[in-house]
């Protein structure tokens, strides 16, 4: 159905996982200036679990390639009425260009978005910390982008990032007790011992336990909630 308002529709591929595309709405409305429901920005949301686990695909090397399902996503949503899109899960732009290339509107690239937001606001930033999952570091995404502008991407050392990664399959099973939060920080202090000048919370996982934060960081999924208000209301 096309869209015949003056506001952008956003198409939302969710369910990578299920409770970050959840978060994810939740920002929106709350970055959204409103003061009735009209004036929320329209979304249409696939939140779809099913996409082939991009864990079991990059890091465990025994997965479907998520790519075509997420081809399949962006059509139906780009059928259903949407403007542009987004995906709301960092690992998944490793298979940015299926969804990319099966569709005519514009399919925002939240790896692109974050490293030109955190250069554009922090320009004589040298050394970034990611926390992200493995498979993002093993496909060096934001790695590549930050190498362009010669700034170093520090991670957890390793014993560090396989509690991450355990951290990450918490969450996905709904598990954000005090004890998760605990060993985050941990986490957290590892990558700022190594010199982090600033963190990116690069899982939108990682978004849903990272409130509060005392240390300079900057959160993905709030830079695409911004971004999604930004093109809906074409500000």
């Amino acid at each position: 159905m096309k869209n015949t308002t003056s506001e952008k529709v956003a198409g939302i591929l969710g369910g990578m996982g299920p409770e970050a595309t959840v978060d994810l709405l939740n920002r929106i409305i709350q970055l959204t200036p409103a003061t009735d429901d009209n004036d929320h920005v329209r979304c249409i949301v696939d939140n779809n679990p099913k996409v082939p686990s991009r864990i079991k695909a990059l890091v465990e090397k025994v997965g479907e390639n998520p790519g075509p399902c997420m081809a399949e996503m962006a059509q139906r949503l780009e059928k259903w009425g949407a403007d542009f899109l987004c995906i709301p899960c960092n690992t998944a732009h490793y298979y940015y260009d299926y969804a990319n290339n099966a569709v005519s509107i514009p399919v925002v690239n939240l790896i692109d978005l974050t490293v030109a937001r955190v250069l554009e606001n922090n320009p004589n930033l040298t050394r970034v910390g990611i926390l992200c999952s493995t498979a993002v570091i093993s496909t060096q995404l934001y790695e590549k982008k930050f190498a362009e502008m010669n700034v170093t991407v520090l991670y957890p050392e390793d014993s560090f990032q396989e509690k991450l990664l355990e951290v990450i399959k918490r969450i996905k099973a709904g598990d954000t007790d005090s004890e998760v939060q605990a060993l985050f920080a941990t986490i957290v202090a590892n990558v700022l011992e190594q010199g982090a000048e600033l963190i990116i919370i690069a899982c939108t996982e990682l978004g849903i336990i990272s409130t509060n934060l005392t240390f300079p960081s900057v959160d993905a999924a709030q830079i695409l909630a911004e971004e999604i208000i930004a093109r809906a209301k074409q500000v």
